[in-house]
């Protein structure tokens, strides 16, 4: 009897458990799938590790894992939030994101065709972020182990000289600014699950904001600090910075953009948009004589068009977040007990 060799990936529609094995079929994989899309001269290497220089300075180092349900939505998919997740994580600490890692846990079943365009997509953020994946991990589970894929990202870059941006940076008088709407990914992510339908589709807004941070770091380095609201919202990044740095913010309700679609959704689901997980946005904390200029450069880039001073930084109550509505009337924005939007990046 003649030995059979095993069949060959173009022969699968869906990953099997041999892809995660470590023989030939996951050398296929690798080759038919990742290598395609991903390839640069560190991964070529096929080593076990990525070598490279680094800057002389302060790097940054910062790991997330991302398990958003469904895969697919509008806006975006896993595959880009795990890039311009990471990416951001980095560029808020003023750090310039150089190198990421990608590790993959694949669910026996999953499409092939989906995974493709995951890490088409990724290629694709990567590419429009200017950072590199370097190297990379897969293993698959028995069907039933995971919901189809999840996705480790990690990176590192250089922290530039003279940024110090910190939580704990905030004082009384400080400008708050946001670079744009709030709530459009949770909102995307939530709708498209529950089968939500509107007048106007909400998008999620997932995208790399490094081009942007540089852009104002290279005019205002004394931003004081910046941070991206994903879970928990704006409500509670600005809990965690009121509470580091011992100090009260307050917000004025009219200034704070948000989508007439997604103020709707948020109403329909007993939400509060501030409260809903953003992707590709930022708040900035900013000496108030500042605040003017970040604006205009932010309001000069695409993904800040709509960037609004929302709120100051307060001597009174601090560590509290108190809002001031149209109606003259002041409400605290507390932080959030729990995730309201499970499985949202």
């Amino acid at each position: 009897m003649h030995p059979v060799c095993p069949a060959p990936i173009l022969s699968h529609e869906t990953v099997q458990m041999a892809h995660g094995a470590g023989g030939r079929l996951s050398q296929e994989l690798t080759k038919r799938v990742f290598m395609p899309h991903l390839r640069n001269t560190f991964l070529d290497q096929m080593d076990d590790q990525a070598k490279f220089e680094v800057v002389s300075g302060r790097m940054a180092f910062s790991t997330d894992t991302y398990v958003v349900s469904p895969l697919f939505f509008p806006g975006g998919n896993i595959g880009e939030l795990a890039v311009n997740g990471t990416v951001n994580d980095l560029a808020v600490g003023g750090a310039v994101p150089q190198y990421l890692s990608a590790g993959f846990v694949l669910e026996e079943g999953l499409a092939l065709a989906e995974l493709e365009e995951i890490v088409r997509s990724m290629a694709e953020s990567a590419r429009k972020a200017g950072v590199m994946i370097v190297c990379g991990d897969t293993k698959v589970v028995q069907k039933g182990q995971c919901d189809k894929i999840f996705i480790n990202t990690s990176g590192v870059g250089y922290v530039r000289k003279g940024i110090e941006l910190s939580c704990r940076n905030l004082k009384a008088g400080d400008a708050v600014i946001v670079s744009g709407s709030i709530g459009d990914h949770g909102m995307a992510v939530m709708t498209t699950r529950e089968g939500l339908s509107f007048q106007s589709r909400i998008s999620s807004d997932t995208a790399a904001l490094n081009g942007m941070v540089h852009a104002v770091l290279d005019v205002v380095p004394g931003v004081h600090a910046m941070r991206d609201p994903t879970r928990g919202g704006v409500a509670a990044t600005l809990n965690e910075l009121a509470s580091s740095s011992s100090v009260g913010i307050e917000l004025d309700e009219s200034a704070i953009p948000v989508r007439e679609e997604v103020r709707g959704a948020a109403e329909l689901l007993g939400i509060d948009p501030l409260t809903i997980a953003n992707e590709g946005k930022l708040l900035l904390i900013v000496p108030e004589a500042d605040s003017g200029e970040v604006l205009a450069i932010m309001r000069a880039h695409e993904h800040g068009r709509d960037a609004a001073l929302i709120g100051r930084v307060v001597d009174d109550h601090p560590g509290m977040v108190v809002m001031r509505t149209p109606f003259g009337s002041r409400r605290i924005v507390e932080m959030p007990l729990g995730e309201q939007l499970p499985r949202i990046c």
